[in-house]
């Protein structure tokens, strides 16, 4: 009797393994490679990498240093999701959108600001859902 509970218990809680367990393997090799080549032009220091999977973020960077990227970056083409690593990892030098923050930016991504426009218009139009839909045949 105790042993069917258990067993319910532990299906309800074990976590499944989904669709996306691939793409995420392969955003955190891309991330990590991105981020080392993009660090030697900045040389910050960052403590961990998180892949996630966040509806309404591409990335962000916590207080403690740590980076956080949507793995769906890895279907967005190159240079916007290098504008997003390099965004994110200019947050460790500067931890808010000011003329620094920018300025650190722009120096190894000059159109950023073309970038940043771009993304916000491919994220209005629910981009990221549409595009991780075709992307993936079932």
């Amino acid at each position: 009797m105790i042993f069917s509970w258990y067993r319910k218990k532990k299906k309800k809680y074990t976590r499944k393994r989904t669709s996306n367990s691939v793409a995420r393997i392969q955003a955190r090799l891309f991330i990590h490679e991105r981020l080392t080549y993009w660090n030697q032009f900045y040389n910050f220091s960052y403590k961990r990498v998180f892949i996630k999977n966040q509806k309404t973020r591409w990335g962000s960077c916590s207080k403690n240093g740590n980076l956080n990227f949507n793995y769906k970056i890895i279907y967005l083409p190159p240079h916007l999701a290098d504008y997003i690593i390099v965004h994110e990892l200019c947050h460790l030098g500067e931890f808010n959108h000011s003329k620094r923050f920018w300025n650190l930016v722009e120096k190894t991504i000059p159109e950023y600001a073309r970038c940043k426009n771009e993304l916000r218009t491919i994220s209005q139009n629910g981009f990221h859902q549409q595009l991780f839909r075709s992307t993936i045949k079932v």
